[in-house]
C-alpha cells in the first residue's frame, strides 16, 4: 500500500506542477468532491467544486495562460488540525505577452484528507496578474456589467 502524502507533501507537488506549466496533471491532486474558493477573484466563479470541475478549469488555464509563474519565498505553515497548512509564497511571473516580470503573492489555506486537497481557499493577487497583462479597462468594464 502506497504512504499517503502529508499536507504539505500535497502542497509541494501543487506549486511545483504549476511551476512546471504542469496544469493537466494538478486536479489528480484534488478529492473526487474538493471544493477551491478563490476568494479575490475579480470576476468568474470564485468557487469550483469537484475533481472534473478542477479539471476542466486547469486545462482552460493550460491552454490560454500567457503567464509563466515560479514559487518562491515558500513558508508552509501547520496548525492544530493535522489536515490544514497554510502556504504563503510569491509567483515569480513572466508574462510572455506583454514581456512583464513581477511578484505576486499568493496564500492558499489547504485542507488535506487521505493524501488528497478537499477544500482550498485561495488568496492570489489578481491584480497584479491583471494589471500586466494589459486588461485593466477589461476588468473595469467587466465589474461595471458592460
Amino acid at each position: 500500500m502506497p504512504e499517503t502524502l502529508s499536507p504539505r507533501e500535497v502542497f509541494q507537488k501543487l506549486i511545483e506542477g504549476i511551476g512546471a506549466g504542469r496544469y493537466t496533471e494538478l486536479a489528480e491532486l484534488y478529492a473526487e468532491d474538493a471544493v477551491v474558493e478563490t476568494v479575490f477573484e475579480p470576476v468568474g466563479p470564485r468557487r469550483v467544486e469537484g475533481r472534473a470541475a478542477l479539471r476542466e478549469r486547469f486545462a482552460q488555464v493550460s491552454a490560454g495562460s500567457p503567464v509563466e509563474l515560479t514559487p518562491a519565498n515558500v513558508v508552509v505553515r501547520e496548525t492544530e488540525d493535522a489536515e490544514v497548512i497554510v502556504a504563503e509564497f510569491d509567483y515569480q511571473v513572466h508574462h510572455r505577452v506583454t514581456g512583464r516580470t513581477f511578484e505576486a503573492a499568493n496564500i492558499l489555506v489547504l485542507r488535506v484528507r487521505d493524501g488528497l486537497i478537499v477544500s482550498s481557499r485561495d488568496y492570489h493577487d489578481h491584480l497584479a496578474l491583471i494589471v500586466a497583462g494589459g486588461n485593466l479597462l477589461q476588468l473595469v468594464e467587466a465589474l461595471e456589467g458592460k
